[in-house]
């Protein structure tokens, strides 16, 4: 069936006014980062710098500890992402494949456990924590990111699971191979655009989480970068703009780096499975 010029035409018009909509915020957030303090204090604000000044950038990374922060925020994301995909990927498959009594209660507190406010559960949260000595600590950050990033990464891989062929797996058992075989060789390969796309969610949950670093560290060492952004905000509501800007520039590159390096094995692993099927 041949499309229409005009349709064809209204389709790429939709597509670019949807990609300025979505990169108008960047791109002003890039502007504001090389723009000086008088034109922050202009009546009419440009989209253009008018004179570019780079000491914001190093005035966000000398003086707030950016880099720091960073770091942190960076080995904080990965291991609460390796550890989301490790209990998962077996919970996951338990709660697809097996009919069992637990199965309704399980569904049903990962559903709760989305709605629940974060703010009543973070003084208990604080008070378990301490005996074990886990606030004020990586470790600890981790497990709470990981216990709160995992029922939605349980119902997202669930129903990749479902979405694999039982006969696939009752012919790998025919042919001699055992459960954890099966999953390994037969399985994971088809849930790689599953898994990769709950690798991108906790990541990027993990990296822009303020509210329970905000109350678990109280180390400046081991502040994220959320709470290193919040310090360009003065006690009095005074906001530095330009360094503020510029720091969230360089803390936006490495979410999108890792975005873009996931989604092209996002996109070879639906083409796999797509060859596959």
């Amino acid at each position: 069936m041949r499309t229409h010029p005009l349709a064809r035409t209204l389709q790429y018009a939709a597509v670019v006014v949807y990609l300025i909509f979505l990169g108008f915020p960047l791109l002003w957030l890039i502007s504001s980062s090389l723009k000086s303090p008088q034109e922050f204090a202009s009546i009419t604000p440009s989209l253009l710098p008018k004179h570019f000044d780079l000491s914001n950038y190093t005035d966000a990374l000398s003086e707030q500890g950016l880099i720091r922060g960073l770091g942190n925020s960076l080995q904080i994301s990965i291991y609460t992402t390796i550890l989301v995909l490790i209990v998962a990927l077996p919970v996951s498959y338990a709660l697809a494949r097996f009919r069992t009594r637990l199965r309704p209660l399980t569904n049903g507190w990962i559903l709760v456990s989305q709605v629940f406010p974060v703010i009543l559960i973070v003084i208990p949260l604080f008070m378990i924590l301490r005996p074990l000595h886990l606030t004020n600590t990586i470790p600890g950050v981790v497990i709470v990111y990981m216990v709160w990033s995992l029922p939605f990464a349980l119902w997202m891989l669930q129903g990749y699971v479902a979405a694999v062929p039982r006969e696939l797996e009752e012919a790998a058992s025919v042919d001699g191979a055992g459960r954890i075989r099966t999953i390994v060789s037969i399985v994971m390969p088809l849930l790689r655009p599953g898994l990769i796309a709950t690798a991108m969610f906790t990541f990027i949950s993990a990296w822009n989480e303020f509210f329970f670093a905000l109350v678990l560290l109280q180390d400046p060492q081991l502040k994220t970068l959320p709470l290193v952004l919040a310090r360009f905000v003065g006690a009095e509501g005074q906001v530095q703009f330009g360094p503020l800007a510029a720091a969230s520039v360089l803390a936006t590159v490495p979410s999108l780096v890792f975005f873009a390096f996931l989604q092209r094995r996002l996109t070879s692993g639906l083409l796999s499975g797509a060859v596959k099927g």
